[in-house]
Formats: C-alpha cells, structure tokens, sequence
C-alpha cells in the first residue's frame, strides 16, 4: 500500500494570469502615487516661483534653489 500526501499552498493555486493581473494593478496604483506626488511637488514649485525674491529670502530661498528645496528629501539627503 501506497500513501501520496500533496502540499498545495494558496499562491501554488493561482493561476499565472491570475498574478500577471496582480502584478498589473499593484504597478498602476504605484505609478498613479508617483503621479500623485509629482504633481503636488510640481504645484509646490510653482508657488515658490510667483513669489518675489524679497519673499524667498524671509523663508530662507535662493531662486536657483527651489528645486533643490522642494527635492531636497528624494535626492539630497
């Protein structure tokens, strides 16, 4: 007499277009956050820049300097 035991774990179940669709939107909902936040940065640049020099140099700001301030966190740290 024989015995056949089969481990099949949830992820072994789905099936590979299941994952791909996974994948898919999982790269959507990031590339639509990195939108996001990109166009408030943008938004932020463009404040900064209407504003007069006399009001840059109260926050601190050098005009050749506001992507650099806005950025600051992602590259420069």
């Amino acid at each position: 007499m024989s015995n056949i035991t089969t481990n099949l774990s949830e992820s072994s179940l789905q099936s590979p277009r299941r994952g791909f669709l996974a994948r898919l939107a999982a790269g959507l909902v990031r590339a639509i956050e990195s939108s996001a936040r990109v166009q408030s940065r943008r938004a932020r640049i463009e404040a900064l820049e209407a504003k007069s020099d006399a009001e840059l140099a109260r926050l601190g700001i050098a005009r050749d300097q506001i992507v650099y301030y806005v950025f600051k966190d992602l590259f420069y740290v």
